[in-house]
Parts: C-alpha cells; structure tokens; sequence
C-alpha cells in the first residue's frame, strides 16, 4: 500500500491548490489541519486534526507518512516556534522527505524580516536530518491588487526597485511536481518567481489596465511608511514585517528572474498580467 502524503495548509489558498492538483493526480493525501471543519473533501484524502505545536498529536498524524508537505503557519509572534515543534514532530515520526514552502532570498540578515524565520526554519529541517526540499517562494503575484488602498494607491518605501512575484498556481505546480517524485529533488532548492521583474509603478500599470481602474505607485519614506501603518494598531514585528516588504524590494533582494517554475512544472511562470487575465487575484 502506498504510503500517504502528509500535506498541512490544504484549507489555505495555497496548499488547498496542492491538495486539489494532488487528488486529480490520484495521489493518497493525510490531511493535516487544525480545524477539520474547514477541509474540504478530496478523492483519496483524509482529514486529521492536528496543529503544527501539538507535538503528540502531529507525531500520531504523521505515522507512517513519507513525504510531507510544510506550509508556513500564518504570521505570528510564536511562529518559528511551531515550525521547529512541526519539523521535530516529523523527525520524530520518522518522516523520510519535507518540502518546505520558504521563501525567496531567505538569509538570517534578509531585510525582508519574515524571510529570517524561514531561514531559521531551513537550518532546523536540516539539522533534524530530514531529507528535504525547499521550494522559496517570491511575493505572491496573486497579492499584488491588495497593495492598492481603496484610492488605487500603492504606497511604500520600494524605489524603483523589482519584485518577480510569483502565482500562487504556479507554485502549487511546481509543489505538486517535487511532492509527487520527492527522491527526483532531494537536497534541492529552488527559487520561484514569475517570468519578469516589475517595480512598483510598473505593478500598478499592469494593474490599472488588467483591472479597469486607475492605480498608480506613490513613494514614501521609511518614516512615512511607519507612519501611515500605525492606523491599523497591528504589533510592532508585524508593522516592520509589512514595511520590510517594500524595502526588501527597493534593496534589489527580490528581483532575480528564475527558470525554476519552468524545469518543475514544463510550462512558462505566469505573468501579472496574464494572472490578471484570468481573473487571479487572492481577494
């Protein structure tokens, strides 16, 4: 019998994507969620309830998976915490492969400050001995509408620095791919993006004319981008986390254009504008 896939995040955009093309593929899937009355129901998958920081119970759900699938849980003063509790759950499980969903440019000193915690998390998958694979994900491109404000007005410390976001589809793609032949991508890396770098005012061109309204890019200063946040009362680590976003962009360090959505998938990364063609968008 066939081992299961241990897939978490399948009640989220992008690991319910995964969990969607790894049914139609025929693929035996354990579904590991925090609340199973959110699953959906999938051809060849169960649900069991598990979250990422109950270690007995992510163990027991875990038993005899081979390959899993680490979708980051959503941002949280705790959350490198879960991650290392999840990957020694699998460790301990005696998972053989995890395919971790990282994030491009993951470094400890990466100005992106939610890109440390998945650096650190990378080291922890590699020193728990677990063959892996990591799979850095660019901005989503599918993201890219929400950073107009209701005025059509994208605002942030960018520059005119790039961003080769990336789709959201093509990124379950190439999960899919490496979840379905995990030994093929051992060890491996790759860096997904879209098929071209974009600054901001060029975001918002692509933007005003795929979404038939006028959007355009205003820059403002570190001290203006903190200023305009403080409105929304979100916690420190979360304000820089959203600034970081845009200086991660205007510092050069998401702008490298990839072939790896194309070697993993066999089909050209999907551009903004065609995402917006096909009416993408993760709102």
């Amino acid at each position: 019998m066939t081992a299961p896939l241990g897939i978490t995040g399948s009640t989220g955009r992008l690991g319910g994507r995964i969990a969607d093309r790894l049914a139609a593929a025929g693929a035996t899937q354990r579904l590991l969620v925090r609340d199973p009355s959110r699953a959906t129901p999938r051809p060849g998958a169960t649900v069991v309830r598990a979250a990422f920081d109950d270690t007995d119970a992510m163990t027991a759900a875990l038993a005899g998976v081979e390959t899993v699938l680490m979708v980051s849980v959503s941002e949280s003063p705790d959350r490198l915490a879960q991650h290392f509790a999840f990957v020694d759950a699998a460790a301990a499980a005696g998972v053989a492969h995890l395919v971790y969903i990282s994030f491009y440019g993951a470094a400890p000193d990466c100005t992106f400050t939610l890109g440390r915690d998945h650096d650190a998390t990378e080291r922890h998958i590699v020193a728990s001995g677990l063959g892996h694979t990591f799979l850095r994900d660019n901005l989503y491109a599918d993201f890219l509408p929400a950073l107009a404000g209701e005025d059509g007005v994208i605002r942030g410390p960018a520059g005119n620095g790039r961003v080769a976001a990336v789709a959201q589809d093509d990124i379950a793609d190439a999960a899919t791919a490496v979840l379905l032949a995990p030994q093929a991508h051992a060890g491996a890396t790759y860096s997904l993006t879209g098929p071209e770098a974009l600054t901001l005012a060029e975001v918002a061109a692509v933007l005003t004319a795929g979404l038939g309204r006028p959007v355009r890019y205003v820059e403002e200063t570190l001290a203006e981008a903190y200023a305009s946040r403080a409105s929304y009362g979100a916690p420190d680590w979360q304000v820089d986390a959203w600034v970081s976003t845009y200086t991660a962009i205007a510092a050069g360090e998401l702008a490298g254009v990839t072939p790896d959505v194309p070697l993993l998938t066999g089909h050209p990364a999907t551009s903004l504008a065609q995402l917006l063609g096909r009416g993408g968008s993760a709102y």
